[in-house]
């Protein structure tokens, strides 16, 4: 596969200049301190002239992950291909509350498909344009875990192994939001959903369920995978730039906290994200031709417990009479994600267990 020039990015992590030895403050991305952000430093969010692909009167709930996500998404899309973008968006949250008819909240050509078919509907578009001779229009593909990691699987699948020239991103909020919080192929083991209730004696969904998404696209072999979530903007923002720079199929799946399905503070989404990465329960990286190229390391680590108290759809598993296997299974579950992406250093880990053995 080849790769397409695009302009210099605003932000490429290196060691050389990480943002993280930079504290950022909620400004507008432009201040660091009381200083002003360098040129390479700027989010494409910071710019006044962006493109603000989806725009202001949507009906998301208030502190909807999803709507951060696609905003954030195709708006650096939009940026890496001078405004030369078609989304086609499956059905679900996203599509709901961004378009009721006869309204929308796209700037950008836009194309609602089925629940299930987003990816073949993608391909279609991407082989009309190349039939025009048009190599310079991009296609990307969008949806939820329902209509990705469920009911669109088998289209997405074909997607990969044709290495169709299209770019899938999935907003995953681990359950189907938008028709009343039904369990997914995302939805964590023992977490509260309408139709995987609290009750019995493994109250909660079941454990070894669902799909990995991204270890699965990984295992096609396709020229870019990436994981994300909207509490790092400009990690997402770096990802969906690179993922432009590649031709062929690529996947960049997307944590997006539900402050409804989840039960969590409208205003905590971002703090949400944080919490699911610096406990390993979600895994941060990139891969290329099927193997990990590189991992967003944790900062601060946290136990899982932290991650899991704000969420109602976890309550029972903090009444008298739970069983505390559950946390510890958790636990292990994210202890293994952190071992499998070696996701903390040596010195990152000593810290936290000395602090931990302090409190």
């Amino acid at each position: 596969m080849t790769h397409v020039d695009l302009p210099t990015p605003r932000y490429r992590p290196t060691k050389a200049a990480h943002p993280e030895n930079l504290k950022f403050y909620q400004v507008g991305s432009f201040a660091i301190g009381n200083r002003l952000v360098e040129e390479e430093f700027r989010s494409v969010q910071s710019e006044k002239d962006r493109f603000n692909s989806l725009t202001s009167g949507h009906r998301a709930c208030q502190g909807c992950g999803e709507a951060l996500g696609a905003r954030y998404a195709l708006d650096a899309a939009m940026d890496a291909t001078d405004n030369k973008v078609v989304a086609v968006n499956a059905t679900g949250c996203l599509e709901v509350f961004s378009t009721p008819y006869p309204e929308t909240s796209w700037n950008l050509p836009w194309i609602h498909s089925l629940f299930g078919n987003a990816a073949a509907v993608a391909t279609g578009v991407q082989a009309a344009y190349r039939a025009k001779g048009r190599d310079d229009i991009r296609v990307v593909a969008q949806g939820g875990d329902g209509g990705t990691v469920d009911i669109g699987f088998g289209p997405l699948s074909g997607m990969f192994e044709r290495n169709d020239d299209v770019l899938y991103i999935c907003y995953d909020n681990e359950a189907y939001m938008n028709t009343g919080v039904q369990r997914s192929g995302a939805t964590p083991p023992a977490a509260r959903t309408s139709t995987t209730q609290p009750v019995g004696e493994r109250p909660g969904n079941e454990w070894g369920q669902g799909k990995n998404l991204p270890q699965i696209a990984i295992a096609h072999e396709i020229p870019y995978v990436a994981t994300a979530t909207v509490a790092d903007l400009r990690d997402l923002e770096y990802k969906v730039r690179k993922a432009m720079s590649f031709r062929g199929a690529r996947y960049i799946h997307v944590l997006v906290p539900c402050p409804l399905g989840w039960g969590t503070a409208s205003h905590k989404t971002i703090h949400m994200a944080r919490l699911a990465t610096q406990s390993g329960i979600f895994p941060v990286y990139e891969a290329e031709y099927g193997e990990i190229t590189s991992v967003s390391k944790i900062r601060r680590p946290v136990p899982v417990v932290e991650y899991l108290r704000p969420q109602r759809r976890f309550a029972h598993l903090f009444k008298k009479d739970a069983d505390p296997t559950v946390l510890e299974r958790l636990q292990a579950k994210a202890d293994r994600n952190i071992r499998r992406y070696n996701l903390i250093d040596d010195e990152t880990l000593d810290e936290f267990v000395k602090f931990e053995g302090e409190k």
